[in-house]
Order: C-alpha cells, then structure tokens, then sequence
C-alpha cells in the first residue's frame, strides 16, 4: 500500500476512535434495546415532552451506530480491494478503492468535527455579542469588521442571522452589536469564538499612516431551549426603557421603544432596541434567562468557568486571537496555535479551521500540537 494511502487508512482509524470513544462503541448496542423497550412502554406519550426527548436520543444513538458502522465496512472493504488488486496486479481496482478511501476519510473527519458537538447546549441558536474594546475610534470600526467576518460565516453555514441591538461609534463603525444566530449546533461551533480579538493594521484613521493595535470582546451563549427552566424574579430585575441612540436607518427607533433589563444577583444587563417595546422586553428576557443559563453551565465545567473569569477587559493580556494585516498577513489563534495568512478569507468567515482546533483542544485535553495538526 502506497504511503499516501496509508496516511489515508490511519486517519480514516483515527476518526473511527474519537467516535467509538464519544458514542461508547461497547455499550451502545445495550442502550439501543433499552430503548426500544422504552418506546414500547402504553404509557409513553402520557408526557408528550418526555416521550419527544426519548424518540429523538434513541434516533440520535441509531444515527451515531449507523455512521459508524458504515465507515468501519467502508474502511475494511476498500482496504481489502486494494490487497486484492495489489495481489492481481489490477492498477483499476486500487486507483478506485484510493479514491473511495479519499471521500470515507472526508465522511470521517466530518463526523469527528460533529462528534465534538456534544455538549448541553451545543446543538441550541446562540446569542453572540461584540463590544469595541480599547482603541477608540479604531475598536469601533474592528468591532464592525467581527460583525461582518461572523455573519459571512454564519450564511455560509446556511444559519439564520437576526440582529438584536446595535450601538454605534461616535465616529465610525460600532460600539456594539448583538445579534441572535439559528441553526443546529450554532452555539455549539461558536462557543469557542468568546474571548478578545487583537487587530494590527495600518489605520485608515490615521492621517500619519501608523500602525494601531485594536481590541473587541466577542460572548456567545446559548438560547435557552423552551424545555429549559430559568426563574427571573421581579424583585431581582429593574427594566427600563430608552431612545435608541443610533444614527437613524432600518435598525432604529423612533420611540422610546428600547427596553433594558438588569439582573442586580449578577449584574447582567441585556438590550433590545429593534422592534415595539412590548417585542424587546419578550427578546431581553429571553437574552436574560440565556445569560443566567450559561452562567450555570459554566459552573458545571470547571475549565469554561476559569476561561469566563479570566477572560477580562478586552485589552492587552486577554486576546485570544490575534489578526495581524501590516506588516505581514498572519491570523493566529493564541490558543491553539493554528495560524494562516489568509487574512481575508478569515475576515470573509472562513473560520471552521479555528473553532475545529479549539473544539479539539477543550472537549479531549489534546495538546496544542495534536489539535494544529487536526486543523
């Protein structure tokens, strides 16, 4: 067997793990009878939400067992075709198992990336928030630049994108913009994107044509699944409203419409600014009872709730990506250390690369090293 080819089997192997690992291959047999006898049960749609869960993880674990076996025969039976043809001296019969090997290895790591996205909430919408950090003016127009790289990103991925609220810079680009993103797994491929983001470029601000360093904070969160319980007391919130104070446009008030909600326990404070009040009060609570929720999935793992609380102001020492465009072309994640000089394809939302490597490193403990090589 060709080394390309055998490079191909090994990766194709490596994939076909991570997946017996994360569907727990020796069990998953057992829990399919289970349930089956589950769904057998006369009293199963005596709870319609209960009996909606069960059918969807059953289809979920016989999904996770189908893809699985498939790449497993699909492996073993190229490989046998290509000692076959090896043994008979059939060039046709190996070219063509070479490139079913191919198209299984690009299945597999699909597969692999999707395998990751196993979280609580990984699979709800998202909300994704950018604030312009320090750097004035120029934080301003970055902040702009992020919203754009990320609503490319999201369209490519065939997600639905809605803005929530936007605030903009006094004198260019925004001060801050949320917006809420639909589509299976959003939170879950852009929970790794929370942290700042460092811009050095030669700004266009500056009439000396100098080199300015830019920063911006970007938070993302699930949207709280209907299934979901989170109690806001009214004693523990205040809700006010305001005049938007946007520079006029389809995204601004005209009215006193803009509703914000503050959570004294924790101090959140959400907007909505786009719509009548009685819809932004409906949209701020649901960001309030999002930011509440992902407050306790950070308290349930250990390692997201140091990232949150060492995360900081968006400056200096936070960053965790860093988007350097003078004097050299280079986006760097600090992270993982997975790097390319596409700079524009980056800030055009080709960012899969970054979020698979984060992904990698957070759900399997690799080292920086093995989750760059995966990228």
């Amino acid at each position: 067997m060709r080394a390309e080819t055998q490079n191909t089997v090994d990766a194709i192997r490596k994939s076909l793990a991570l997946l017996g690992q994360r569907l727990d291959w020796e069990t998953a047999p057992h829990r399919l009878e289970e349930f089956d006898a589950l769904i057998e049960a006369p009293d199963l749609w005596n709870d319609p939400a209960k009996a909606q869960k069960l059918m969807k993880d059953r289809q979920s674990l016989i999904d996770a067992v189908s893809t699985y076996r498939l790449i497993d025969s699909g492996l073993k039976d190229n490989v046998e075709l290509i000692e076959l043809g090896e043994a008979e001296g059939d060039d046709e019969i190996i070219a063509e198992a070479e490139k079913s090997l191919k198209d299984l290895a690009e299945t597999a790591a699909q597969k692999e990336l999707e395998a990751l996205l196993d979280g609580e909430a990984d699979g709800n919408d998202t909300f994704l928030e950018i604030n312009a950090g320090a750097g004035g003016t120029e934080s301003c127009d970055w902040a702009s630049m992020l919203a754009r790289m990320y609503v490319r990103w999201a369209e490519k991925k065939g997600y639905q994108v809605e803005m929530q609220s936007e605030t903009p810079g006094e004198e260019a680009g925004i001060r801050s913009v949320s917006y809420k993103i639909s589509g299976h797994n959003a939170y879950g491929w852009l929970k790794s994107e929370s942290g700042v983001h460092r811009l050095v470029r030669i700004s266009p601000y500056d009439s000396a044509a100098r080199r300015h360093t830019s920063f911006c904070s970007v938070w993302v969160y699930p949207v709280v699944d209907d299934n979901i319980e989170i109690e806001v007391q009214d004693k523990d919130i205040r809700i006010d409203t305001y005049r938007s104070s946007g520079a006029g446009g389809q995204h601004v008030n005209k009215t006193d419409s803009a509703v914000r909600i503050t959570h004294f326990p924790t101090g959140i404070v959400v907007t909505s600014s786009l719509k009548s009040q009685h819809q932004n009060r409906d949209i701020a609570m649901q960001a309030l009872k999002s930011r509440l929720y992902q407050l306790e999935l950070d308290k349930r793992n250990a390692a997201i709730q140091e990232a949150h609380d060492n995360k900081g102001d968006a400056g200096w020492g936070n960053q965790i990506r860093s988007y350097v465009l003078q004097p050299y072309q280079m986006v760097k994640d600090l992270r993982t250390g997975v790097e390319t000089s596409d700079t524009q394809g980056v800030l055009d939302g080709d960012l899969d690369r970054f979020m698979a490597a984060t992904l990698a490193l957070g759900v399997h403990g690799k080292s920086r090293d093995e989750a760059q090589a995966e990228a």
